[in-house]
């Protein structure tokens, strides 16, 4: 049987009852396909002996040994920590167990007893100390006569993890899994499983979750590789397009997008000029346009989309143009009814807190068709909005969206155009490779008079001096954003928060000028009224989380500082660097760290600094993040990528990619013998 075909309940499982599902639940996993294929986020070899303090080999820093506990003690406040002192019973090495709030340890570990030992070690000092350890008993004589047997217990998988869920329960229940299928039957036409010699799928599923071996395993994630980029292939090839009804674009649009470029008080830039004619080249053709706009931080991405717009509105067409977040959407809806006022364009903004009366007249007007552009979030897909003749989507930071949501904001339209924008660039041969018949268009170049962001690392010896560069700044009637990961101290003083260091910079730093608090508690209109203060320059500073992550464009701003930068993921820091450096003023971008930082977390940093260009910084993410995290392309609805590597295996989905070419090309209806397989998969999608 296809993996495919394993619909059945998790709960069918022995052992699996109300509360355990609920936890796979929110793993996404409800059925034994979900289950069976959720892939281990690594493994534990415990297939041979490593002795305490000969971890450093091939094997990493895991030790897999027999042990005797010396020591047991407890410590700390309310004496909830215990430390157990250990030695190996083969090399006699000790090492310090540190069982951080784990007081049963103290009540099942006994000196001189005998236990079975995985652990991480790590050297602390001149010892070797672990903090993340199991330990069984086992008894001295045991040892004596099945040792090797009883520390062999293979390469074990690890999975991701939630509420009550441990490994065991979920190692339990993959291989009860498992046992229901006698066969699993493979996926790919023979011919191609033969030429790249993939191994048989029964054995890749089952191996993918218990390998016999390194070798096995790679075989095994490679079969599986290939059989998810063949069907991610086949199925983008497939997708006939759309034909529509409609006449092409006459000459009123042009004028319309002419008069309006011309009214602005800047000029495009080249790449805006080059993505505006791909987009009308697109939406005067009788297909639907499904086209991802991708672009750096105060590249002009809005602006384009704003000018395309006019396309399907001076056709007669609505559009609607979806954001992540109320405060953006209310941004753009603030931008966008400026910059349409004198045009006869209508502008109207639906949020869910619009209810009653004046909801059912927004409604009413949208269905009659007497809104043109409809700007919100998710209320814009609500059951109750009907549009008239909705036929252009902007989706923007399309990748916070999944493809649910998408597909019902499209299904208010027939088949509209479509254009998704990203301010989290993707590395264009990875684009054109993963994306399959998706166009893309590509903004590099900034507005004209922009200077590049300045970018500082900053210790601890340095942070006055950055206090005082901001306080420079300020004097000069310019802004600034201060940036902390997280709202409150919540017990952990580690972390700065933005409630603690606003008091602080209003108090100690920043007596003198105006400063304002915001964070993603605050209700909405709060939020919104903070920022149109801060656009207004009545706000000298902000004190933020990382809800000023996007959309904000406050030209005066010229300062960002971001505390524990070594928290925040490249994207993201070059995402709140762009929120300054967007007009002619010189700005400054300070990344301050802390003393636990590590090297590489220091490097990575390093990348900021040395450069501004958005595209070389998803280089480095992607390279230091791993795939599926980059642009949120795992959760974005177009990538479901389980076991395929976006970095890795960038060759092999071009191999996939031609296959599928000649396959279609020389049998296009999948009637050969050997596509009979890709038939009956394709019929089980469907």
């Amino acid at each position: 049987m296809f993996i495919g075909e394993l619909k059945q309940d998790i709960k069918t499982l022995p052992g699996v009852g109300k509360k355990t599902r609920e936890d796979y639940e929110n793993l996404d996993i409800r059925t034994l396909e979900d289950l069976i294929q959720t892939t281990p986020r690594g493994y534990e070899d415990r297939s041979h002996r490593i002795c305490i303090g000969r971890q450093n080999d091939e094997a990493g820093s895991w030790t897999n040994t027999f042990v005797r506990a010396e020591s047991v003690s407890e410590f700390g406040p309310g004496r909830k920590n215990v430390k157990i002192i250990v030695r190996d019973t083969e090399n006699n090495q000790k090492a310090f167990l540190m069982g951080f709030n784990r007081t049963y340890l103290s009540k099942t570990v006994f000196p001189g007893a005998f236990y079975h030992l995985y652990a991480n070690i790590t050297p602390y000092g001149t010892g070797l100390t672990s903090a993340q350890f199991e330990l069984k008993p086992v008894r001295e004589e045991d040892i004596m006569v099945a040792g090797d047997m009883l520390l062999d217990q293979g390469i074990l998988p690890v999975y991701g993890l939630s509420g009550g869920l441990t490994q065991k329960i979920i190692r339990r229940d993959v291989k009860s899994a498992l046992a229901k299928v006698p066969f699993f039957d493979d996926e790919i036409p023979q011919s191609l499983m033969d030429k790249y010699h993939l191994m048989p799928m029964d054995k890749a599923i089952r191996e993918i979750h218990f390998p016999t071996s390194d070798k096995t395993l790679k075989e095994a994630r490679r079969a599986l590789a290939f059989r998810e980029v063949f069907y991610l292939q086949l199925e983008a090839k497939r997708r006939p397009p759309v034909e529509r009804r409609r006449q092409a674009i006459d000459g009123r649009t042009y004028d319309a997008e002419k008069r309006f470029i011309e009214s602005l008080p800047f000029e495009l830039t080249a790449d805006q000029v080059k993505v505006l004619e791909e987009i009308r080249k697109d939406m005067s053709g009788s297909e639907s346009m499904n086209r991802l706009l991708q672009g750096d931080v105060g590249s002009g991405k809005t602006l384009v989309a704003w000018v395309s717009a006019l396309h399907a509105i001076c056709d007669g067409a609505q559009v609607a143009f979806l954001a992540p977040t109320e405060l953006l959407a209310r941004q753009h809806a603030q931008v966008a009814d400026a910059l349409f006022r004198n045009t006869g364009i209508t502008v109207a903004f639906l949020n869910g807190e619009v209810h009653g009366k004046p909801r059912q007249m927004l409604l009413d007007q949208l269905k009659a068709g007497n809104i043109d552009l409809l700007i919100g979030t998710h209320a814009l897909f609500s059951k109750d909005v009907e549009y008239r003749n909705l036929r252009y989507v902007i989706i923007d930071e399309q990748h916070r969206f999944g493809v649910e949501q998408r597909r019902a904001l499209l299904e208010k339209g027939i088949e509209p155009d479509v254009l998704l924008m990203t301010a989290t660039p993707i590395p264009r041969t990875l684009a054109l490779t993963v994306f399959g018949n998706l166009n893309v268009s590509t903004i590099k170049t900034m507005p004209k008079g922009r200077l590049p962001v300045k970018t500082y690392l900053v210790d601890d010896t340095k942070r006055d001096e950055m206090y005082r560069a901001v306080g420079v700044e300020m004097q000069r009637g310019h802004q600034a954003y201060f940036v902390y990961p997280r709202i409150d101290d919540e017990g952990n003083s580690d972390l700065r928060d933005v409630i603690t260091m606003y008091e602080f910079l209003s108090t100690q730093k920043y007596p003198s000028f105006r400063g304002a608090l915001i964070h993603s508690r605050l209700p909405e209109d709060e939020k919104i009224a903070i920022l149109n203060d801060f656009s207004a320059g009545k706000l000298d500073y902000l004190v933020s989380t990382s809800v000023v992550e996007v959309g904000i464009d406050v030209p005066n701003a010229t300062c960002m500082v971001v505390e524990h930068s070594e928290n925040f993921g490249l994207s993201a820091l070059h995402q709140l660097r762009g929120r300054v450096g967007r007009s002619s003023l010189q700005s400054w971008c300070f990344l301050a760290y802390e003393k636990t930082i590590t090297e590489d977390g220091k490097k990575r940093l390093s990348v900021l600094r040395r450069t501004n260009d958005g595209f070389e910084i998803a280089e480095e993410d992607l390279k230091i993040r791993g795939p599926g995290e980059l642009a949120g392309l795992r959760q974005s609805g177009f990538l479901h990528l389980k076991y395929a590597d976006l970095e890795k295996d960038v060759s092999m989905m071009a191999t996939a990619r031609d296959e599928v070419d000649n396959i279609l090309s020389s049998d296009p209806g999948l009637l050969s013998l050997d596509n009979a397989v890709i038939r009956r998969v394709l019929g089980l999608k469907n």
